[in-house]
This record gives structure tokens, C-alpha cells and sequence, in this order.
């Protein structure tokens, strides 16, 4: 009798709970729509401006600029913007994540706390904005664009990586210690290969977030497709921003399947 009490009381806590939860995200959801001034009605003509915007402007799609050689320049550009961007930013990421973890890190008392902190500093600031910082202290060009993906890169890929390698078993670095290794040692023997496997699927994913990112940071001067972007989109150009648009997603989804691929047979592997 007791047991049945018990358990309707759980359950009715648990609706009670549960109705707490989505008043809570009803009242804070009308009071932000009250706060930025977003009127529901203006929705259907959005939609119908939308439609209208699309078949008159953006159709068709200008498909013969695409195939100009300064933009399939600017294609090869951002391919090599990612992909350099990518590996040094992975690079930098694997020796400071293994500083910023707090169960193995080798400078626990000023390593720990300063890696952590740049790799956090460099997740907070978005990529197009690291793009208009870099612009502004090195001059327009892809330069800036790859150190501005290469801190995104390190502040994307820092923090899985590191959460990789603290959630590694204790284990085989003791036993490494125990005989004497030192840190290179037991980072080579006793982290690497319990994290090598994780660690490439999140250099791959990596890349792909990276490959997205450096498609449009040429908007604000970093070279790439994003200058050709911004350049069409000023001049009021529709149907070559309409094909640019129809480049980037091809792209991306290129991108997307050979890094799904990629990771799929290192987990095999």
C-alpha cells in the first residue's frame, strides 16, 4: 500500500514537474517575442515574400558565372583555406588539449588553467569575427582567413579533444608511469592510443565545420567564395547570388559525405 502511494506520488510530481517546465518555457518565450517586438502575423507575409523573392529574383540562377575562372579560383582558395586552416588548427589542438585536461595534464598548476582559457577565448569568438579582426591587422586577402579558422578550428577541436582524454581509464598511464616514462612517454603510450580513435573522428568532423566556415569568411574580406559572395550580393545581383548560394550547398554536401565516409571507416578500423 505504501509502495502505491510512493509511486503515484513520484508520478504526479513528475507531471507537475513536467507542467512547471513548459509554463516556464511558454512565459519565456511570449516575453521575449513581447521584448523584441516580433509581431506572429507578419509570418504570412514572410513566407509570401519569400516565394516571391525566390521565383522573380533568384530564378533562374546565373549557372554560366560559376564556371568563370576567377571564381573556380576562388573555389580552389577556400578548399585550401580549410584544409590548411584544419591541419594546423588540429595540430596546435592535440598538444593543448592534452595540457588543458585536468586528469593527465603535465602543467596542472599554469598549463591547465592558460590553455583552457585560450582554447575557451577561442570558441567564444566567432569565426567572422576573428575574419574582420584579422582584415583589419594584416590587410585583406586569405591569409587572414586562415588564422581566423585556425583559432575556430582550435576552439572547436580543443574542447573535444580534451574532453576525450579526460574521460580516458587511468590505468595504463599509471602503469606507463611506473616505469619510469617521461610525459612525452606516457602521452604517446598511455593517452594517444585510447584517444586516436575519437580524436580522428573529430579531426574529420572538424575539417567539415571548418570547410563550412571558410565558404562565407571571404564576406568580410577573407578571400574564398565569400568575396564573390558579397561582391554579387552589393551590386544587387540576384541570379549570381542565387548561383553562388547553389555552389556553396553542393559544396557542403560534398564535404559532408566524404567526412561521414571518413569517419565511418575509422571507427570501423
Amino acid at each position: 500500500m505504501f509502495k502505491s502511494n510512493d509511486i503515484f506520488v513520484r508520478r504526479q510530481f513528475r507531471v507537475l514537474s513536467h507542467f512547471i517546465f513548459l509554463l516556464i518555457f511558454c512565459t519565456g518565450f511570449w516575453i521575449s517575442l513581447q521584448y523584441l517586438n516580433v509581431h506572429l502575423e507578419r509570418f504570412e507575409q514572410l513566407f509570401q515574400r519569400l516565394s516571391v523573392l525566390l521565383s522573380q529574383r533568384y530564378y533562374p540562377p546565373d549557372i554560366e558565372y560559376i564556371f568563370r575562372s576567377g571564381f573556380i579560383e576562388s573555389i580552389l582558395e577556400t578548399i585550401h583555406m580549410s584544409f590548411l586552416a584544419a591541419l594546423v588548427g588540429i595540430g596546435i589542438s592535440m598538444p593543448l588539449a592534452w595540457i588543458a585536461s585536468f586528469n593527465v595534464s603535465p602543467f596542472p598548476k599554469i598549463g591547465y588553467p592558460l590553455a583552457r582559457i585560450f582554447i575557451s577565448s577561442s570558441r567564444a569568438i566567432h569565426e567572422m569575427i576573428w575574419a574582420i579582426m584579422f582584415v583589419m591587422i594584416i590587410g585583406y586577402g586569405v591569409l587572414a582567413g586562415v588564422f581566423a579558422l585556425i583559432l575556430s578550428c582550435i576552439g572547436f577541436a580543443g574542447k573535444l579533444f580534451a574532453e576525450e582524454i579526460e574521460s580516458i581509464s587511468p590505468e595504463p598511464i599509471e602503469a606507463i608511469e611506473a616505469t619510469g616514462s617521461n610525459k612525452i612517454g606516457i602521452f604517446l603510450f598511455g593517452i594517444f592510443p585510447q584517444v586516436k580513435t575519437a580524436w580522428a573522428g573529430i579531426a574529420i568532423y572538424t575539417w567539415d565545420v571548418v570547410f563550412r566556415a571558410s565558404t562565407v569568411v571571404g564576406f568580410f574580406g577573407a578571400g574564398g567564395m565569400g568575396w564573390y559572395l558579397r561582391r554579387t550580393a552589393d551590386q544587387l545581383q540576384s541570379d549570381r547570388v542565387a548561383a553562388i548560394m547553389l555552389t556553396i550547398i553542393i559544396l557542403v554536401m560534398v564535404s559532408e559525405f566524404l567526412s561521414f565516409y571518413a569517419r565511418r571507416y575509422f571507427h570501423q578500423n
